[in-house]
């Protein structure tokens, strides 16, 4: 394994500066949201909107809660008209999560926030430095390969 050498070091810090940029633009993005929903609701929000209607089991599993537990959990979103209940085509004892468009339209409005942060963003920088920079996170999202969905909820991604 190759050394790790000070302009290693420098892209280290570099990227670590980024990402503390894009935290903030995250953190930006979901604050408004956390008057309407708790940070937990919209976890299960965001993963509702990437996997479509989804077993109410998996989603605890995948919040890592007890199902009786999330039942109740459910009852105040499905109440707030975030989500709905349904029950799964593939069996009578599975009951499917599902958004509703109020729920799916507060999940587009986060990332719509997100997105215009990101731009603005961008407008300071040169065409140059966006194509650069462009180039720069696909290769790093490409060595990265793709987060756990476990990780990225946590922050509600």
């Amino acid at each position: 394994m190759d050394a790790f050498t000070a302009a290693d070091a420098r892209v280290a810090d570099a990227t670590l500066a980024a990402s503390r940029a894009l935290l903030g633009v995250v953190a930006r993005s979901v604050v408004a949201t956390l008057d309407v929903v708790s940070l937990p609701q919209f976890r299960v929000l965001v993963m509702l909107s990437s996997s479509g209607p989804t077993r109410m089991g998996a989603v605890a599993e995948r919040m890592g809660v007890i199902p009786s537990t999330f039942s109740r959990f459910i009852d105040r979103m499905v109440a707030g008209g975030w989500v709905e209940r349904a029950a799964s085509p593939d069996s009578r004892r599975e009951v499917l999560l599902e958004l509703t468009s109020s729920g799916r339209r507060l999940v587009d409005d986060v990332t719509e926030c997100r997105r215009a942060d990101i731009s603005a963003i961008l407008s300071i920088m040169t065409p140059d430095q966006r194509t650069a920079l462009q180039h720069a996170l696909q290769a790093f999202a490409d060595a990265a390969g793709e987060p756990q969905a476990a990780d990225l909820l946590t922050l509600g991604l």
